[in-house]
């Protein structure tokens, strides 16, 4: 399905009935990401919609703006067309886009679950570096930012998913570095990765919706992905955010433990 929005184009997919969950994915992916997440909470009674970002998946791939604050206009807009309030699950970039959309539209979101997400003013550290799972995906994502190579961003997933790997990793790669040659798609993946997260975080005492901000221990992003759970959660209105830490996950948790991710998904939109 498509969304025409101000400045593109947005593809979706809808599957079950019951209450919406609209899921958004992170920069350099696709809806594909949550593969193995929507049949699981169709399955469960629910209505779920899965969104390419903008300049992802089949979404348009040029836009004039990549910032979490667009992106959140994309998902409002999804939203209301979807014509039902919803649980909002976003991951990294989607993660702060979903704050912002909270706070714009409290009548159209009932919960936020925030996936590894980017929502506050990241500040880095000399020290961090000495960590070598951080320093390595630090290093690769930085490589990708300059150089747009899809080798490197290649080379991040492989740190951003230690351990336990979906059982079609090799075909999830070969299909994320077809979608990474198109042209735009990757111009579009180092536009978003300069967006600063400020907007997000400066977002985050206005949200009044319960807000659940799920960590994997082994997330390359953050040299202390659980002492950043804890900032964000720290810097919404007390008492309406939670944080949960997924043992052995790095930056993408629903395509590693999807089971869990349902079970946490669940508890907020059964709350």
């Amino acid at each position: 399905m498509k969304l025409d929005v101000k400045g593109g184009t947005l593809a979706y997919e809808v599957a079950g009935a019951g209450p919406l969950i609209v899921l958004a994915h992170g920069m350099g992916d696709s809806r594909e990401a949550y593969r193995f997440v929507m049949p699981a909470l169709v399955e469960a009674g629910y209505r779920v919609a899965a969104v390419d970002l903008r300049g992802c998946g089949e979404s348009s791939a040029v836009w004039d703006s990549y910032s979490r604050t667009e992106i959140a206009g994309d998902l409002i807009a999804l939203i209301s067309h979807l014509g039902d309030p919803a649980v909002l699950v976003g991951h990294s970039i989607s993660g702060g886009a979903a704050t912002i959309a909270a706070a714009l539209e409290p009548s159209l979101i009932t919960a936020v679950v925030e996936l590894a997400p980017f929502t506050r003013k990241q500040q880095i550290r000399l020290g961090d570096f000495t960590n070598g799972r951080y320093r390595k995906g630090a290093l690769r994502l930085l490589g990708t930012g300059i150089f747009g190579s899809v080798r490197i961003w290649r080379d991040y997933l492989d740190v951003a998913y230690p351990g336990r790997r979906p059982a079609d990793w090799d075909a999830r790669l070969a299909a994320i570095d077809a979608m990474m040659r198109e042209p735009g798609r990757m111009k579009a993946m180092q536009k978003m990765g300069r967006t600063p997260p400020a907007d997000a975080g400066a977002q985050l005492p206005n949200v009044r919706c319960p807000v659940l901000i799920v960590e994997g221990t082994l997330d390359p992003d953050w040299a202390d992905p659980e002492a950043e759970g804890r900032a964000i959660v720290a810097a919404l209105p007390a008492g309406r955010g939670r944080l949960a830490m997924i043992e052995g996950a790095g930056h993408y948790p629903h395509a590693q433990y999807p089971e869990r991710v349902v079970e946490l998904i669940l508890e907020v939109a059964r709350a």
